[in-house]
């Protein structure tokens, strides 16, 4: 039942720039870029003439602007420690990736929401469906209960005591990894404006193969137009990271709403901006 995102390669990074555009870019990723910081928030400064949008404390935007960052140069590396081919990241998100092929694209997104809901303590919120169409509630699992699962059917067995530790969250999330996906949390989210977007959303195709990259920051200028960070991880399992804009630049990994495109062109994935939705 899990439907993976099929390694698609669709784009190289710029080559035979000038010497004077290669400085010029450099000097613009230094401005932008800032090693010393440790979170999303204080590693990507904003471009000239744009604010970062300020979110409310305990919200889901907020807490993916303040999500930690492994040190600047940290590469992207797999669930068996080999690493990336392609290290097209400008940032890499400090949080495990696990032992097994499980944590790719939409589970990348799973798991951010899961982890902002189980330290805001809203376990009833925790409520994820299987590609099969089954929800499985953190809730019940804390409560003992396990999925069984035999070809398509799936059903509740009490197996185990109740427990709501971390670990236990732990063993949830990645049960649902293995029998969820694209399609499954595609079906499962909202249909969003394209130009409403704000961190927490997602571009996301349901499917085999499909994809799913999560706003992970936003600014704005005077004008009203919008620039965003987007975060993914991919097939196989990998390290959550923050892509680099490879159509401009000068942006770093930054990049711009354009509501009369409708593609958005990322290093690895084309999405159609009809491909948007929140949780």
């Amino acid at each position: 039942m899990k439907n993976c995102c099929k390694l698609l390669i669709l784009f190289c990074f710029v080559s035979g720039i000038s010497c004077a555009q290669q400085k010029t870019t450099e000097n613009s990723q230094t401005e932008i870029i800032n090693p010393q910081g440790n979170t999303v928030k204080t590693r990507f400064n904003v471009p000239d003439g744009f604010v970062r949008r300020q979110y409310e404390e305990n919200s889901f935007a907020a807490f993916l602007q303040n999500f930690p960052l492994k040190p600047a140069g940290s590469k992207v590396f797999y669930f068996n420690g080999n690493e990336k081919f392609l290290q097209i990241h400008a940032a890499v998100l400090d949080i495990d990736i696990g032992e097994q092929d499980l944590q790719q694209c939409a589970d990348a997104i799973i798991r951010l929401r899961a982890e902002y809901l189980f330290k805001q303590k809203k376990y009833s919120e925790i409520n994820f469906n299987l590609t099969n169409g089954f929800a499985v509630s953190y809730l019940r699992w804390a409560e003992g209960y396990r999925v069984k699962v035999a070809g398509n059917k799936t059903e509740w067995v009490k197996t185990a005591v109740s427990d709501n530790s971390y670990k236990t969250f732990k063993s949830y999330l990645f049960f649902v990894f293995n029998y969820a996906g694209t399609l499954s949390l595609s079906r499962q989210m909202k249909t969003k404006n394209y130009a409403d977007l704000q961190a927490g959303d997602v571009f996301i195709r349901g499917g085999s193969p499909g994809h799913a990259m999560i706003v992970i920051d936003l600014a704005q200028n005077a004008q009203g137009k919008k620039i965003f960070l987007l975060a993914q991880s991919y097939m196989p399992a990998q390290s959550i990271h923050i892509v680099k804009n490879s159509q401009n630049l000068n942006f770093a990994a930054w990049y711009e709403l354009n509501e009369t495109d409708s593609t958005l062109i990322t290093p690895e994935w084309i999405f159609k901006t009809s491909e948007f939705k929140s949780f």
